[in-house]
C-alpha cells in the first residue's frame, strides 16, 4: 500500500518546509522508491496565476498546464520527476469544487460543512496521487501551525491517517530553535509551543526537524525529544547548509531517511547518493568567476524568478563556475543609466512577466547586449522585447512594440508581438493563455538545434502573447532567424541572432524543465558562451581565480571515490 508523509511547519514561515520535504522525496527515491510530491496551500486564490509575483513569487508550470506554487520546482528538481497539476491544492480550488458539487446536487440536500465535506475533498485530492506506480506520497502542508487557515488542512491529515493505516502515515514537523544572541543559548521553547499546538489539532508529529543557524547539541535534541514526546532518533537537526543542495546529504547524516523508513515499514535500503555527492561536490569547487545580470521587474523579490536562478546555477554547477547574479531593476535600465547598469556583466538573462512596466528598460538591455556581443538569453516575455529591440533598431519600424502594451492613446503601428488568437481571427482574450508543455521544431543547422542536440524539443509555457507572423519575412531577411516553431508552423517558438555569438530568445520557459544535474540546454550554452565571453574581456579575472591544483583531476579522484561508494559508474553528464 502506498505511504503518506506529511509535512507541517511551525514558528514562523520560510523555514524550509518545501525543501525539507524535497530532501526527504530524493533520499527514498534514491532508495529505489517510486516518491511523488503534493503542496497543499492555504490561500483563497483557486490557483497562484492571477497573483502578482511580488505576492508569492513565481508561478511554476507543470507539463499539464497546472499553475502551481513554486515549492513545486524545488520538487521537481530534488527528486526529478514531472508533476501535475495534482499535485497543488489550495483553499479556493477545494472550495470551488465542494460547491459545484452542492450546486449540482451530489450532497442530496445534506447541509454542506468544513467537516466531513472540506475535509473529505482535501483526502481526496490526497488519495488521487497514491496510484499504483507510487510507493510514498509527500504532501506538504502550506502555512504555519497555529494559522487560522490551515485548521482544514490539518484536520484531513489527521484522519487520514485512521483511513489508511497507522503503519501507513507520518508526520514530520519543522520546526525552529533559534540562537538568542545576549543569552548565547539556542531556545527549545518555539519548538515546544509549535508542537503543543499540533497536538492540540489531534497529531502528534512523529518527527521534528529542527532548523538552526548552526548544530545543536545532543543535550538539547535529547530535551526536544522528552518535552514532545518524540523517540531521540526523530529529532533530527538541519542547520543551515551552504548550498540548498547539500540539504539532502545532511538530511541523511542525521538519519531523517533511514527513521523515516522503520516508521513506515520500507525496506532498509542505504541510498545511492554518489551522484548527489558529485554534484555538491562540484558546486563547493566552482571557481570560475561569472557576473550575470537578470534584468526584470520583480527582482525586489528574488523568489519571483526562483527558476531561472536555479537553471543558471545548474549550468554553473556543470561549468565549474563561481556564480555572481547581479539583480537589476529593468525600469531603471533606462538612458544614460544603461551603461552604466550593465557594464562589466558577462552575459544578460531577460526573463519573462506581464505588463508594461520596466518594459523599456528590457528593450534598452537586449540592445545593449545585442551591440555589446554579450550573450543574451530571452526567455518568454524576454524573447518579445528583443524582437522589438530588433524591430525599432534595425528594421527601423519606429514605434514597434506588443500589443500588451497599447493604448487607446498610443497603438503601435507595428504589432510585432500580438494576441495568439488575433492571429487565427479569434478576438475573444479569454482561454487564450499558452500552458503548459508545448512541441516545438527546430531548424536543422541553427544554433538552438545545435544546442538541444535535435530538431523535436518540448518546452512548458505560460503566456499569452506570440510572435506576429505577418513580420516574420522582414526578421529573417535582416538576420534575425526564426529558427523554432510550431509543428503547424504558425508560431515562433525561438529567435536567434545570426552574427551573434549568443543572443537568441525563447517564449518557452525552459527553466522550468532544468535539473541541478542536467542543467536546462539552452541554460547550459548561455553560461558556456559567457564564459567564453568573460575569458577573452577580462583574463586576469581568470587568473587571479585558478586553482592550483586542476579542476579535473579534483572531480576525477571524487568520481572516483563515489563509484567505490556506490560500487557502480556515475552518469557524468
Amino acid at each position: 500500500m502506498t505511504k503518506h508523509i506529511f509535512v507541517t511547519g511551525g514558528v514562523v514561515s520560510s523555514l524550509g518546509k518545501g525543501l525539507t520535504a524535497s530532501s526527504l522525496g530524493r533520499l527514498l527515491k534514491s532508495r529505489g522508491l517510486r516518491v511523488t510530491m503534493q503542496k497543499l496551500d492555504p490561500y483563497l486564490n483557486v490557483d497562484p496565476g492571477t497573483m502578482n509575483p511580488f505576492e508569492h513569487g513565481e508561478v511554476y508550470v507543470t507539463d499539464d498546464g497546472g499553475e502551481a506554487d513554486l515549492d513545486l520546482g524545488h520538487y521537481e528538481r530534488f527528486v526529478d520527476e514531472s508533476l501535475s497539476r495534482a499535485s497543488n491544492a489550495t483553499t479556493g480550488s477545494i472550495y470551488s469544487s465542494v460547491i459545484a458539487a452542492e450546486r449540482r446536487g451530489d450532497y442530496l440536500g445534506k447541509t454542506v460543512q468544513v467537516i466531513p465535506h472540506i475535509t473529505d475533498e482535501i483526502k481526496r485530492r490526497i488519495s488521487v496521487l497514491a496510484d499504483d506506480d507510487v510507493d510514498v506520497v509527500i504532501t506538504e502542508v502550506g502555512g504555519t501551525v497555529g494559522d487560522i487557515e490551515i485548521l482544514p488542512f490539518l484536520e484531513a491529515i489527521r484522519q487520514f491517517r485512521l483511513d489508511v493505516g497507522r503503519e501507513n502515515v507520518c508526520y514530520v514537523h519543522v520546526t525552529l530553535v533559534p540562537f538568542i544572541g545576549p543569552a548565547g543559548e539556542l531556545k527549545t521553547k518555539p519548538t515546544q509551543h509549535s508542537v503543543t499546538e499540533l497536538r492540540s489539532r489531534g497529531i502528534q508529529p512523529d518527527v521534528i526537524v529542527c532548523r538552526s543557524d548552526r548544530r545543536i547539541s545532543d543535550v538539547l535534541r535529547q530535551k526536544i525529544s522528552d518535552l514532545c514526546d518524540v523517540p531521540l532518533d526523530g529529532i533530527i537537526n538541519a542547520p543551515d547548509a551552504a548550498s540548498l543542495y547539500e540539504i539532502p546529504l545532511v538530511m541523511h547524516e542525521a538519519g531523517l531517511d533511514a527513521y523515516v523508513g522503520r516508521l513506515l515499514g520500507l525496506e532498509p535500503i542505504e541510498p545511492d547518493l554518489a551522484d548527489w555527492r558529485v554534484l555538491v561536490d562540484r558546486v563547493e569547487r566552482a571557481w570560475k568567476p561569472l557576473r550575470i545580470g537578470i534584468v526584470g521587474k520583480y527582482v525586489s523579490l528574488q523568489d519571483a524568478y526562483l527558476s531561472v536562478a536555479e537553471a543558471l546555477r545548474h549550468a554553473a554547477i556543470r561549468h565549474e563556475v563561481d556564480l555572481d547574479l547581479r539583480w537589476i531593476p529593468s525600469d531603471h535600465v533606462e538612458g544614460l543609466l544603461v551603461g552604466e547598469m550593465l557594464s562589466g556583466l558577462d552575459g544578460i538573462v531577460l526573463p519573462g512577466g506581464f505588463g508594461e512596466r520596466g518594459i523599456e528598460g528590457k528593450i534598452e538591455a537586449a540592445s545593449y547586449a545585442r551591440e555589446s556581443k554579450i550573450p543574451c538569453l530571452g526567455l518568454c516575455l524576454g524573447m518579445q522585447v528583443m524582437t522589438v529591440e530588433y524591430a525599432r533598431n534595425v528594421l527601423g519600424l519606429s514605434g514597434a512594440n506588443s500589443s500588451e502594451f497599447d493604448t487607446q492613446d498610443s497603438a503601435t503601428p507595428y504589432p510585432v508581438i500580438d494576441l495568439m488568437d488575433t492571429q487565427r481571427g479569434v478576438t475573444d482574450m479569454g482561454g487564450t493563455m499558452r500552458l503548459g508543455a508545448y512541441v516545438a521544431v527546430l531548424d536543422e543547422g541553427s544554433q538552438v538545434a545545435d544546442i538541444y542536440g535535435d530538431l523535436v524539443v518540448s518546452e512548458r509555457h505560460r503566456h499569452r502573447y506570440e510572435f506576429n507572423p505577418k513580420f516574420r519575412s522582414k526578421f529573417e531577411e535582416s538576420g534575425l532567424r526564426c529558427s523554432g516553431t510550431s509543428p503547424d508552423g504558425l508560431l515562433v517558438e525561438f529567435v536567434e541572432l545570426e552574427d551573434h555569438p549568443f543572443w537568441i530568445g525563447t517564449q518557452a520557459h525552459p527553466e522550468l524543465k532544468s535539473r541541478p544535474n542536467r542543467p536546462a540546454p539552452l541554460f547550459d550554452a548561455f553560461v558556456a558562451a559567457s564564459l567564453r565571453f568573460a575569458e577573452v574581456a577580462d583574463p586576469a579575472r581568470f587568473a587571479a581565480c585558478r586553482p592550483e591544483r586542476d579542476p579535473g583531476e579534483l572531480l576525477e579522484a571524487t568520481v572516483a571515490a563515489a563509484e567505490t561508494a556506490s560500487a557502480g559508474p556515475l552518469d557524468r553528464r
